[in-house]
């Protein structure tokens, strides 16, 4: 069995969020599964996809944080500046992070770790509202 949706996800601000709660309500379907993948793809270059802890907010900023400091805007080597000095540091964290996961189902729900949740990682400071294809297979 196959199943593909858009997942629209609400605009927030720049920062790592758990979205793992805004999929799983969007995708009714998954509960049809016993055993199979779920695919997400996060249809942005400026943004990111990842798998991190769930339970402490400080990792997140902390996440966020280290970061800005590895890549930081207004270097003088960047080229790509005419969209903003966020954006070229958002599509450098996107390419280091990744922009799709791909997850584990087993009996109708995520097969995640009890402290894993799933991170959009927002890199610019108005990114605006985010989808992602979620790709679902299994019996």
């Amino acid at each position: 069995m196959w199943l593909q949706r858009l997942v629209r996800l609400k605009a927030r601000p720049r920062g790592f969020h758990l979205i793992t709660e805004e999929l799983i309500l969007q995708l009714p379907e998954l509960q049809d599964f016993k055993v199979g993948l779920c695919h997400l793809l996060l249809q942005h270059t400026s943004a990111s996809l990842s798998l991190n802890e769930n339970a402490d907010p400080s990792v997140r900023a902390d996440l966020d944080a280290h970061l800005n400091k590895m890549v930081p805007e207004n270097a003088p080597y960047f080229e790509h500046t005419y969209e903003g000095a966020d954006d070229m540091p958002a599509h450098i964290k996107s390419s280091m992070l990744g922009a799709e996961l791909t997850l584990p189902i087993n009996r109708g729900e995520l097969a995640l770790g009890i402290w894993q949740g799933i991170y959009l990682g927002e890199h610019r400071n108005q990114g605006g509202h985010r989808q992602i294809i979620a790709t679902i297979s299994g019996e």
